[in-house]
């Protein structure tokens, strides 16, 4: 692997990584929030009228969280295809960091 592509999965690498702890995350709070979301008006307007302004927030961060998982799960099959690949590149990883310390 040159250095080039090592570079390129180990980013990805930590993309996926920032992701899963988003997700887990129970109140799903992160230090970046990033305005303005654009969203069908009617989506919003119904649900503010059926349900209050509360809901509609958390059905956006739903909707936001659904498809970030689908986009991380596409990065990762991209990325590293497997999960041996993954495993494999982590260990490359590992030794590097040997190597430098």
């Amino acid at each position: 692997m040159d250095e080039e592509e090592y570079r390129i999965k180990y980013s990805n690498l930590r993309i996926l990584k920032s992701i899963q702890e988003y997700l887990k995350a129970e109140d799903g709070e992160s230090q970046t929030a990033l305005f303005p979301i654009r969203v069908p008006d009617d989506l919003l307007c119904q649900v503010v009228q059926l349900q209050g302004t509360e809901s509609a927030d958390e059905l956006i961060h739903q909707i936001f969280r659904v498809g970030l998982t689908i986009w991380s799960e596409r990065l990762y099959q991209d990325v590293f295809g497997s999960q041996r690949n993954l495993e494999e590149f982590i260990e490359l990883v590992k030794e590097r960091t040997r190597e430098i310390s």
